[in-house]
C-alpha cells in the first residue's frame, strides 16, 4: 500500500528545511480517504500513530459523513479536497502521501506539490479545516446558507487561503534558490488567473457556484494573485492573525451582501 518515494534534490532540500522529519510515501490506490484499516498500516512504517479526535459539538447537525468520521476516533488520513498530495501529523514522524492519480501528473508540478507540502508541515498550522474551525465551524454553517457539501467546501477554501498566506512568500523566494519549483509555482498560478476576474460575473450567472467560486479564489491566494471583491477581503494579514474569527466573519457579511443585493 505504501512506498518511500525518492526524491529530487531541490524537494529534498525543501524537506530538510521545513519538514526534516518527514516521511513521503507512494499510495497504490487513489484515494479521498484512506480506509482505517489501511491507514494503520502506516503504524508499520513510522514511529508511532496519534489518531486526531475532535468533539462532536463542534459539528451541525447535517455535516457531511466524511466530516464526521474525521471528527471521531477513527484513523482518518486524507479528506475529500486535498488534491494530489496529502499529509498528516498523525503520524510520527509526518507522514507526505502521493495519490496514485500522480502517475499522470507532469514532474515539476508534482515536486512543487511534495515541496508545498513540506512548507505546510513546517508551518505548524492544523492539517484540516475542522481544528483550524474548531467550534466556529458551527458560525460558518450559521453564516452559509448553503447545504452542507457547500459549507463543507468553502470551509476547507478559507483554510487553504489562510494556509497560503503564511507560505506563499517561501514559494516566492525560491525565484533563485530553487528556480525548477519556483517557475512551477508561478506557472500554476499562471493557470488560475485568467479565470479569476470573471468569477463575480459567473456566479451572478449561474455558471459557477459560489461555493467553487470561493475555492478557485482561495486557491489563488498562495500564488498572490490579485482576487476580485468579495474574495479579496481574504488577502490580507488580518486573516492570518485572527484565523478562523475573520473567515466567519467574512462569510456572513459576504452573504448578507448578497441576500440584500437580491432584495434590491
Amino acid at each position: 500500500m505504501f512506498d518511500r518515494r525518492e526524491l529530487s534534490d531541490d524537494v529534498a532540500a525543501v524537506g530538510d528545511a521545513h519538514a526534516p522529519d518527514a516521511l513521503v510515501f507512494d499510495v497504490a490506490a487513489d484515494f479521498e480517504t484512506i480506509p482505517p484499516a489501511a491507514a494503520e498500516d502506516l503504524g508499520l512504517l513510522v514511529d508511532a500513530l496519534d489518531p486526531a479526535t475532535y468533539p462532536a459539538e463542534w459539528l451541525p447537525e447535517d455535516a457531511p459523513s466524511a466530516l464526521v468520521a474525521y471528527a471521531s476516533s477513527d484513523f482518518t488520513v486524507g479528506m475529500p479536497g486535498d488534491g494530489t498530495v496529502a499529509w498528516t501529523r498523525q503520524t510520527s514522524p509526518p507522514t507526505v502521501l502521493v495519490k496514485k492519480r500522480a502517475e499522470g501528473t507532469p514532474t515539476d508540478f508534482l515536486d512543487y506539490l511534495l515541496a508545498e507540502a513540506f512548507v505546510q508541515i513546517g508551518t505548524d498550522a492544523p492539517e484540516h479545516f475542522l481544528p483550524f474551525f474548531a467550534e466556529r465551524y458551527r458560525d460558518l454553517d450559521a453564516a452559509v446558507p448553503l447545504g452542507p457539501a457547500d459549507v463543507y467546501q468553502i470551509a476547507a477554501a478559507l483554510y487553504d487561503a489562510w494556509l497560503g498566506l503564511q507560505t506563499r512568500d517561501v514559494f516566492a523566494d525560491w525565484d533563485e534558490t530553487r528556480p525548477r519549483l519556483f517557475d512551477a509555482w508561478e506557472d500554476a498560478g499562471s493557470r488560475l488567473e485568467g479565470r479569476l476576474s470573471r468569477l463575480p460575473r459567473a456566479v451572478a450567472r449561474g455558471e459557477t457556484s459560489f461555493a467553487e467560486a470561493t475555492e478557485y479564489a482561495c486557491s489563488a491566494v498562495k500564488h498572490d494573485l490579485d482576487l476580485p471583491a468579495p474574495f479579496a477581503a481574504l488577502d490580507t494579514q488580518a486573516f492570518v492573525q485572527y484565523g478562523s474569527e475573520y473567515g466567519v466573519r467574512w462569510a456572513r457579511k459576504t452573504f448578507e451582501k448578497l441576500e440584500n443585493d437580491g432584495e434590491a
